[in-house]
Protein backbone atom coordinates (compact mmCIF):
# COMPACT_ATOMS: atom_id res chain seq x y z
CA UNK A 1 0.00 0.00 0.00
CA UNK A 2 2.91 2.30 0.98
CA UNK A 3 4.57 1.63 -2.64
CA UNK A 4 1.23 2.48 -4.34
CA UNK A 5 1.26 5.72 -2.61
CA UNK A 6 4.75 6.78 -3.39
CA UNK A 7 4.21 5.85 -6.95
CA UNK A 8 0.78 8.53 -7.07
CA UNK A 9 2.83 10.98 -5.20
CA UNK A 10 6.00 10.30 -7.32
CA UNK A 11 4.41 10.72 -10.87
CA UNK A 12 1.26 12.97 -9.53
CA UNK A 13 3.95 16.01 -8.03
CA UNK A 14 5.45 17.00 -10.91
CA UNK A 15 2.33 17.06 -13.37
CA UNK A 16 0.79 19.05 -10.88
CA UNK A 17 4.11 21.66 -10.51
CA UNK A 18 4.08 21.71 -14.38
CA UNK A 19 0.48 22.19 -14.58
CA UNK A 20 0.89 25.05 -12.19
CA UNK A 21 3.45 26.77 -13.71
CA UNK A 22 1.84 26.79 -17.00
CA UNK A 23 -1.16 28.44 -16.03
CA UNK A 24 0.84 30.98 -13.71
CA UNK A 25 3.28 31.76 -17.09
CA UNK A 26 0.04 33.05 -18.16
CA UNK A 27 0.15 35.52 -15.51
CA UNK A 28 2.96 37.58 -16.43
CA UNK A 29 2.60 41.23 -17.31
CA UNK A 30 4.72 43.22 -20.12
CA UNK A 31 5.90 46.77 -19.18
CA UNK A 32 5.18 47.83 -23.10
CA UNK A 33 1.64 48.27 -24.00
CA UNK A 34 -0.29 45.66 -26.65
CA UNK A 35 -1.42 48.11 -28.39
CA UNK A 36 1.18 51.11 -29.50
CA UNK A 37 0.11 54.47 -29.81
CA UNK A 38 0.51 54.66 -33.53
CA UNK A 39 -1.40 51.14 -34.28
CA UNK A 40 -4.62 52.77 -32.65
CA UNK A 41 -5.40 54.57 -35.79
CA UNK A 42 -5.93 51.38 -37.45
CA UNK A 43 -8.08 50.08 -34.41
CA UNK A 44 -10.01 53.37 -35.40
CA UNK A 45 -10.96 52.28 -39.08
CA UNK A 46 -14.75 51.62 -39.81
CA UNK A 47 -13.27 48.44 -40.81
CA UNK A 48 -12.83 47.34 -37.75
CA UNK A 49 -16.63 48.01 -36.68
CA UNK A 50 -18.92 44.29 -35.96
CA UNK A 51 -21.76 45.30 -38.27
CA UNK A 52 -20.91 43.85 -42.36
CA UNK A 53 -21.60 47.66 -43.45
CA UNK A 54 -20.37 50.17 -41.49
CA UNK A 55 -21.31 53.16 -43.42
CA UNK A 56 -25.08 51.88 -43.28
CA UNK A 57 -24.61 51.46 -39.65
CA UNK A 58 -23.37 54.99 -39.23
CA UNK A 59 -26.44 55.82 -41.05
CA UNK A 60 -28.78 54.43 -38.87
CA UNK A 61 -27.25 55.14 -35.67
CA UNK A 62 -27.74 59.24 -37.18
CA UNK A 63 -31.77 58.24 -37.93
CA UNK A 64 -31.81 56.78 -34.65
CA UNK A 65 -30.31 60.03 -32.72
CA UNK A 66 -32.28 62.12 -35.06
CA UNK A 67 -35.51 60.42 -34.07
CA UNK A 68 -34.87 59.47 -30.50
CA UNK A 69 -33.96 62.99 -29.98
CA UNK A 70 -30.74 62.43 -28.05
CA UNK A 71 -26.98 61.82 -28.88
CA UNK A 72 -24.54 58.99 -27.32
CA UNK A 73 -25.29 56.29 -25.49
CA UNK A 74 -24.33 53.57 -27.99
CA UNK A 75 -19.86 53.45 -26.33
CA UNK A 76 -17.50 55.57 -26.85
CA UNK A 77 -16.05 56.32 -30.63
CA UNK A 78 -12.52 56.76 -31.90
CA UNK A 79 -9.21 56.03 -31.24
CA UNK A 80 -6.18 58.43 -32.00
CA UNK A 81 -3.30 58.43 -30.02
CA UNK A 82 -4.24 57.79 -26.98
CA UNK A 83 -3.24 61.41 -25.37
CA UNK A 84 -5.32 62.56 -22.20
Amino acid sequence: MQRLINKIVSTALPLIALTSLTLLSGCVSTVEPWVKPYERSNLADPIMSQSRNPVTASYMKHVLESREGARGAEGGAGGGCGCN
